[in-house]
């Protein structure tokens, strides 16, 4: 998933982003059944703690830019957590069950909350790890 990484120049914005919102709707099919139908993917630079945010009234979908330095495993986590709030947009039970169908999932919410100890930067409750 190389290719949805945010490029260093501002230019290739729109690229950057387009790369992304593929990935989301290949993600959505591939472990929500293609029900996450998101509007807009874009990557942000205004993140400071939270790796994604979800809008589901106009079911938008921003990741941080700290992502870029993240594997793609985990990318495609946050990406999956994010879109299964266009699912359910609580985290509860449901919520949960919908991002456990990524194989990775827990791996991945380990790695950030590591990522996030390391760094010293505070990183979301154990109940919101994207």
């Amino acid at each position: 998933m190389t290719e949805t990484r945010r490029p260093a120049r501002r230019g290739q914005q729109a690229e950057a982003d387009e790369l992304l919102m593929r990935r989301a709707v290949e993600l959505s099919d591939l472990y929500l059944g293609g029900l996450a139908q998101p509007e807009s993917v874009r990557w942000v630079s205004n993140q400071r703690t939270r790796w994604g945010s979800c809008t589901p009234g106009d079911r938008s979908i921003r990741l941080s830019e700290r992502l870029t330095r993240m594997p793609d495993w985990v990318v495609d986590y946050v990406l999956v957590h994010e879109l299964a709030h266009l699912l359910e947009p609580q985290h509860d039970d449901k919520f949960w069950a919908w991002v456990s169908h990524y194989p990775l999932a827990e791996k991945a919410k380990g790695y950030l909350i590591g990522w996030s100890d390391a760094s010293r930067v505070p990183h979301p409750p154990a109940d919101h790890s994207g």
